[in-house]
């Protein structure tokens, strides 16, 4: 393989990144998928190398890869790590071939040419090691040369003469080699042809142009089925919607497919993946049949029929159900880690004093009140429900003492009821009162980095703390937990956990640095996803800072132990420090561009504070005039831009909701009302919306709006305050469905004409025939079904 010199672009960073190969046809091969120029995957390619982070390298390298976005520069860097391991792959496979000197010209122009790990292997498999097969035995008996007579297909070769042909090879003695040395004998002609079938089936099987014949036919006709095992029927009840099902695997969503496959763990379900076998077979007998050898033909059909149904369909079976799960993993990170997002990046109320209360009616609401910095300062019990004079008067006690700004109340059990007690109370109009989703608070209470950081106190004033922080500042708080715990997307417990991590860290660390970090307040679990810092480093940084106090520059972190250059490098531009002598340590400008800010306000005849104050100032800045070598118009306008809004926050300003004071539980819905909800998840065949009665309602992708709907997450995001339609309430099943048309048919249970697939009914399928189908109305039953899973995991 090629290893030309790439071009070189600027130094960065700090440890080398994973498995990335400087390899020029990767670049070319990445250039033509991505439709980007190879000047911008080269050089993304040599900054990833160096150790560069997806962050810095889209914010502060713009020049140097062409303006390539975070998820660009994610999509090369994947892919320059899936081409490496190709590459390893490829070279452990012909290091092999070489020790057993099976390498031949051909067969390594033929490897290096494979394009995917599937075209490799399939290349490799006929020369794999194997295990004792039937083939091996029926070499073992010495019939490889009636299997050639046969796969020859030479015409003048009969059926008689191939009669005759394995009659030869009865009573011929053999010495199996499985170790007993014991000699046999081949019992007669039907076992001698039975043996060269057997090698036959093999050689088919391993062959890469059938694989790659029956893979297409798989593609394009394979059905995905269930079925309930004998006996199971009432112990499986929660999976009754897959005690019969069946659809085409290319139209499978992504949550049917990994409920069938979570039924079929649990031992409830079997499923298949299987095509025609009527189909298969014709497709290879077109491929491998000679027209004119009718007397090989018998023999050949019969090794085809048992290539297939022995080894092909099994192997075909087992390739696709990893492939689905594969697309289904995908599909399903893809979802989760958007509603991450969403919640990551959620409105904070930003700096005020904050009583938070985690509600209860036996125990009590857990209080606890917070400065602006989110600093513990008293905790406390109220009992709203039995004693609710004392609780009242503690409460206005604990806002004038406290200068209370906000009130945060968990919507967990008894959650709406202490939300009436304290809008009871009639407090004055200037405090905010927000229910908050505790979702994940218990786990973070009673987690190792909670003990950290409040070794003096138990999980109720822990949990009630992260209740309180999370509405000052939800970033801060939900990167303490891990994510699957936050309690969005569909089957993150199922899924390729490698992946999800990958994928999560992903979202974590550009949400975490798109917003930027007060270096003097964050905690260390923020700190540790800044760009260019770990865990020991941000550790560092917060021992620092204990110990020498606050940082008053950016200039300071080069003396905290572990923490060199080429990671100042990396994080500096995504730390703040607020009221620094520097007012450019306050924002997104990075430390290396410093300099040029300061000539544009000494060739103005003013300061850096007064750039940023005054706009006129600003506005007489001429870019052109400081561009060099290295920083070119992209980064400059970043840095004007940055001027105008010192460390702004990107997220959208926070905005108080409150529910219907009318509805605190199931009981009290109405088919018919109109409630305000809150977005809580949204999944691939709809999303959950909390309306204030401790159970979300569902609505489904084919009532989110009047229009049809493909992706839910292109009308909905969680935490998106909307308007909802009540349709049906189903208290014995506790479900509620619900509605964001403008007209719904209201006791609809999936509404409109969708289809069991979600999707507007209408249509065929391009496969010879349509596998059996349930009735749209299962379709929410699916949903919801879907949906019960995950709320159980």
């Amino acid at each position: 393989m090629s290893t030309e010199a790439l071009p070189s672009p600027l130094s960065s960073a700090a440890a080398p990144a994973a498995n990335i190969h400087l390899n020029s046809e990767h670049v070319l091969r990445i250039t033509q998928e991505l439709g980007v120029r190879v000047q911008q995957v080269a050089a993304t390619a040599q900054l990833l190398k160096e150790g560069a982070t997806v962050p810095f390298i889209a914010r502060y390298r713009k020049e140097v890869t062409g303006e390539l976005d975070e998820v660009q520069i994610t999509a090369i860097r994947d892919r320059l790590e899936q081409l490496a391991a190709l590459d390893d792959r490829r070279a452990a496979i012909l290091s092999s071939l070489k020790e057993r000197n099976l390498l031949t010209d051909a067969l390594e122009k033929a490897i290096n040419a494979a394009e995917t790990l599937t075209k490799l292997e399939d290349i490799y498999l006929p020369f794999r090691p194997k295990k004792r097969t039937r083939a091996t035995i029926a070499r073992e008996k010495g019939l490889e040369p009636l299997a050639e007579l046969i796969w020859a297909q030479d015409p003048a070769t009969t059926a008689d003469a191939i009669q005759a042909a394995a009659s030869e090879y009865s009573g011929r003695e053999y010495t199996p080699d499985d170790g007993k040395n014991t000699v046999q004998k081949i019992a007669d002609a039907n076992e001698a042809l039975a043996g060269a079938r057997d090698i036959l089936a093999e050689r088919i099987s391993d062959d890469a142009a059938a694989r790659e014949k029956l893979r297409t036919l798989y593609k394009e006709t394979a059905v995905v089925s269930s079925k309930v095992l004998s006996g199971k029927e009432t112990e499986a009840a929660k999976f009754k919607d897959y005690f019969e099902w069946s659809e085409p695997l290319a139209k499978c969503p992504s949550h049917r497919l990994l409920a069938m496959r979570r039924g079929e763990k649990e031992l409830f379900l079997m499923m298949r993946i299987t095509v025609d076998e009527t189909l298969a077979l014709a497709e290879l007998e077109r491929l491998i049949l000679q027209p004119a050898a009718a007397g090989c033909a018998a023999q050949m059909r019969l090794t085809i029929a048992d290539a297939f149904k022995r080894l092909l369909a099994p192997a075909m079976e087992t390739e696709f159900r990893l492939a689905s799960k594969k697309q289904a993993d995908v599909d399903a990170i893809k979802i989760f880690t958007e509603n991450v997002r969403e919640l990551l990046l959620a409105p904070a109320l930003g700096q005020k004093a904050v009583m938070a209360l985690d509600p209860g009616f036996r125990t009590g609401c857990k209080t606890v009140l917070l400065d602006r910095q989110g600093k513990l300062l008293h905790h406390d019990v109220i009992y709203p429900d039995r004693h609710a004079v004392e609780a009242a008067d503690k409460v206005r006690g604990f806002i004038e003492h406290f200068k209370i700004e906000a009130i945060a109340i968990g919507n967990g059990t008894a959650g709406r009821e202490t939300e009436a007690f304290i809008r009871g109370l009639k407090l004055p109009a200037s405090i905010t009162i927000v229910m908050v989703n505790e979702s994940g608070a218990s786990i973070y209470s009673a987690s190792e980095v909670a003990r950290e950081e409040f070794p003096d106190h138990d999980l109720t004033v822990r949990g009630s703390v992260s209740i309180g922080r999370r509405l000052m500042d939800p970033l801060a708080e939900l990167v303490k937990l891990d994510p699957k715990s936050i309690g969005v997307g569909q089957y993150q417990h199922d899924v390729d956990q490698i992946g999800l991590k990958r994928s999560l860290d992903d979202t974590v660390i550009s949400c975490v640095n798109g917003v930027g970090v007060e270096i003097n307040t964050a905690s260390k679990q923020l700190l540790s996803y800044v760009s260019g810092l770990n865990a020991r480093s941000a550790a560092a940084i917060v021992a620092r800072r204990n110990e020498k106090g606050a940082f008053t520059s950016r200039a300071e972190l080069l003396e905290v132990s572990g923490l060199g250059p080429k990671a100042y490098e990396q994080a500096a531009g995504f730390l703040r420090i607020r009221d620094a002598a520097n007012p450019l340590d306050a924002s997104a400008v990075h430390p290396e561009s410093y300099p040029i800010v300061q000539k544009m306000a000494a060739d103005l005849g003013c300061t850096v504070g007064d750039l940023i104050k005054d706009a006129k100032l600003r506005a007489k800045i001429k870019l052109e005039n400081y561009v060099t070598d290295t920083v070119g118009l992209p980064t400059l306008k970043d840095i004007v831009a940055e001027l105008a809004k010192p460390g702004r926050d990107p997220r959208e300003k926070f905005e108080a909701f409150a529910f219907d004071e009318s509805v605190n539980k199931p009981e009290d819905l109405r088919p018919g009302q109109r409630l305000p909800g809150i977005v809580t998840n949204v999944t691939a065949f709809g999303a959950f919306v909390d309306v204030g009665v401790h159970q979300d309602g569902l609505v489904h992708v084919s009532q989110l709006a009047d229009n049809f709907v493909k992706d839910p997450a292109e009308v909905v995001k969680p935490g998106q305050k909307v308007q909802v339609t009540v349709t049906e309430v189903d208290l014995a099943r506790n479900r509620i469905a619900l509605s964001m048309r403008s007209a719904p048919q209201i006791g609809a249970k999936s509404g409109g004409r969708a289809g069991p697939l979600g999707r507007p009914s209408g249509g065929s399928a391009p496969r010879p025939a349509a596998p059996a189908r349930p009735a749209a109305s299962q379709s929410l039953n699916n949903d919801w079904f879907s949906a019960a899973l995950n709320k159980k995991k």
